[in-house]
């Protein structure tokens, strides 16, 4: 999609192009896709035969000298956040992008990110969900409170597609952000962190004290030619949130051996990162198709309610179960 075009336009664009498409695949078991994450305690009342004794309220049962058991109902009504690294890698992308009137424009991870955020951002509200978001410079410097409005949506999509650029120097501190997140959503919620994970370490156990409070799904943007650099000869390539640039000969085969080798152990570490902070991850490049997109997450939302539901007991009062999937999207 352009990235000139309105957002208005984006956004109508979406609606009629992929969800119209999405609301005939999304049916049966997707529909989880759209439910709440948590239980609310609805009652107590006194233990009987055959009731699961890990329900049982022992503050309550020592009180009463009666022991007594949780009733919990499924919350469904679901807030969602969206955690936006909008830092100066996010302006990357090699791949060409065509609109209506025949011009080529490239697809940077920025216009995915909007793209992404807005498409997910419709199907929740228009299921009655509220959706905010954190966006993220060099600093945590704008938070939208969750609403369920299509204007809502819109808003957020513009400031996704305007945020302004972090200077050259600056590089992504994804710990603060994450800290940020932390301090600032207190209702237990459904949060996609979105970045290119393009950051100094040491997120990984922030990432890991997120996902004990909310559902956490990390979305990892990136470019293919970040993984695979094309035989063009020489070029220039500069260091987005640095600024430090280097001429180098992408014709040079064992050049080419030691960047592919290089961007591999960056893919190690950054699946190691989040396999200990134990959260599911989804994987989109600049030239994925959203459709396709929001399918892998449904079925990754699929797998958690049946885990989940493999449980006894809500999950607030056991070990959440993750379904890894960083490997597979």
């Amino acid at each position: 999609m352009p990235e000139g075009a309105s957002t208005e336009a984006l956004l109508r664009q979406l609606e009629w192009t992929v969800i119209r498409r999405l609301d005939g695949l999304l049916q049966g078991e997707h529909r989880t896709l759209m439910r709440g994450a948590g239980f609310d305690l609805a009652d107590l009342r006194e233990y009987q035969h055959h009731d699961d004794v890990r329900h049982i309220d022992w503050n309550v049962t020592a009180r009463l000298q009666v022991p007594h058991v949780r009733q919990f109902t499924e919350d469904r009504e679901l807030t969602v956040w969206f955690v936006l690294d909008l830092s100066a890698s996010l302006d990357f992308g090699s791949v060409g992008n065509s609109s209506a009137d025949g011009r080529e424009s490239v697809r940077t991870k920025r216009a995915v990110s909007a793209e992404f955020t807005g498409l997910m951002a419709r199907l929740f509200t228009r299921h009655g969900n509220k959706v905010g978001a954190l966006l993220y410079g060099n600093a945590v410097d704008a938070q939208l409170p969750p609403r369920a409005s299509r204007q809502h949506v819109l808003h957020l999509m513009q400031k996704v597609r305007e945020h302004a650029v972090a200077p050259s120097g600056a590089q992504t501190q994804l710990r603060d952000l994450l800290q940020a997140v932390h301090k600032r959503i207190r209702r237990r919620s459904l949060v996609f962190v979105i970045s290119d994970f393009i950051s100094t370490p040491g997120w990984g156990d922030d990432m890991a004290r997120l996902a004990q409070q909310h559902e956490v799904l990390a979305v990892r943007l990136h470019d293919p030619a970040e993984l695979d650099l094309p035989d063009v000869g020489l070029m220039s390539i500069q260091d987005a949130e640095t600024g430090e640039q280097l001429l180098v000969d992408t014709h040079d085969a064992g050049f080419r051996r030691r960047f592919i080798a290089a961007a591999g152990r960056r893919e190690a570490a950054l699946r190691a990162d989040l396999a200990h902070a134990g959260v599911d991850a989804l994987e989109i490049a600049t030239d994925d198709g959203l459709a396709e997109t929001v399918m892998r997450y449904a079925d990754l939302r699929r797998q958690r309610s049946r885990l989940s539901s493999a449980g006894a007991l809500p999950a607030h009062l056991g070990p959440v179960i993750k379904a890894s999937a960083g490997a597979d999207a």
